[in-house]
């Protein structure tokens, strides 16, 4: 596996913290003292500055750091036909505290009318770094996952094996548009595989009707859908992620319960993992990876603290992941990104660059 494709040894996984020009513009956007314009000239200002600053630092794929979302994942579902955010009664539950009160639920057939924000925050991207334009967004299982039947209108949707159709068809249709636009390296964000690792979670899915076994499956089918048609030289990755709010987390687990086919049946050409704290369980499970044919990026620098990792720990850690597979399969990357929403992880920029400066420092002692 050749080291200039991705992903690469070195990796990131997207979100980075938002600046201090960004947060004030932000708000005062909310309380209408800017217009959209002049919002977005500050977006793509400090968005040249974080390219350049990873381009300095030595990565390869570069991300606008989703410095123009406040959600990893709403912000683009509520771009999807048939979708709709709203103010909910509470927000998310993480372990001690809680995301401000917003949910998506699906009020109309779904589907993609081929034209979305983020394609254009993606050619803003593209024409702007020297090096590999990565663009993230939340995998299919995300909308279905997160408020489940209850969510999802029964008028539009009787019975779920349509929806689950059509979600896959919807998003066979966004990797289209992205591939179109010049996208050759895609990221599916997903927490629900992690969740499926979890034992409260899978009793919470259990509670609502539902057999987290058999969603397992369908996630995989809808994912193997919408990504059959990616052209040769695009790549699809999905990061499998526990939460990540505030330097909290919502699941626990390793990815026994769901390696075999995580691993086996979903056609992703590389998974980044979270492994950086026994949350994650042990490497065992990386033994149901396929030989030669997808990269594991090992998730070992976290973004839930501000100190830095040792890199002689981190790469014995590799080490020992390289009796499951080939090191020549493995790559490494923070476990997350910094900041899954807008309000960021617990640690200063200067943290964060020293984090992804540390990554791709033991990348090029380890794989030379």
């Amino acid at each position: 596996m050749p080291d200039n494709v991705a992903p690469f040894r070195a990796d990131t996984v997207g979100s980075l913290l938002r600046t201090a020009p960004l947060k004030e513009a932000r708000a005062r956007f909310q309380r209408g003292e800017i217009s959209a314009d002049a919002l977005k000239q500050v977006e793509d200002q400090e968005i040249r500055k974080i390219i350049a600053k990873q381009e300095e630092i030595g990565l390869q794929a570069i991300t606008d750091g989703e410095f123009r979302r406040s959600w990893w994942h709403f912000d683009f579902l509520e771009g999807l036909d048939g979708v709709e955010g709203y103010e909910s009664i509470q927000g998310i539950q993480f372990n001690g505290v809680q995301t401000k009160a917003r949910g998506i639920k699906v009020t109309g057939k779904l589907g993609f009318s081929g034209t979305h924000p983020m394609i254009e925050h993606f050619k803003f991207l593209k024409a702007t770094t020297t090096r590999v334009p990565k663009m993230t967004i939340p995998s299919p299982s995300v909308l279905h996952f997160r408020g489940g039947r209850s969510a999802i209108d029964k008028k539009t949707y009787p019975e779920m094996e349509p929806f689950f159709d059509d979600l896959a068809e919807t998003y066979r249709q966004v990797v289209k548009g992205f591939a179109d636009a010049g996208c050759r390296y895609l990221q599916l964000d997903d927490t629900v595989w992690a969740y499926l690792c979890s034992e409260e979670q899978r009793k919470m899915i259990s509670d609502r009707g539902e057999d987290p076994s058999r969603l397992a499956d369908i996630y995989a089918r809808m994912i193997n859908h919408a990504i059959a048609d990616r052209p040769a030289d695009m790549t699809i990755t999905m990061h499998i992620c526990r939460g990540n709010f505030r330097s909290t987390w919502i699941s626990e687990g390793g990815y026994e319960p769901v390696a075999e086919t995580l691993f086996g049946k979903v056609g992703i050409d590389g998974f980044f993992l979270e492994y950086d704290s026994a949350r994650a369980g042990g490497f065992e499970p990386l033994r149901f990876v396929k030989p030669g044919k997808q990269r594991i990026v090992l998730g070992l620098v976290t973004t839930k603290t501000g100190e830095l990792e040792n890199a002689d720990n981190v790469k014995k850690r590799i080490d020992e992941a390289a009796k499951y597979v080939a090191l020549e399969q493995l790559c490494v990357s923070p476990q997350c990104g910094f900041a899954s929403t807008e309000e960021g992880n617990n640690l200063a920029e200067e943290e964060q660059w020293a984090k992804l400066r540390l990554t791709v420092d033991i990348a090029r002692d380890v794989w030379k």
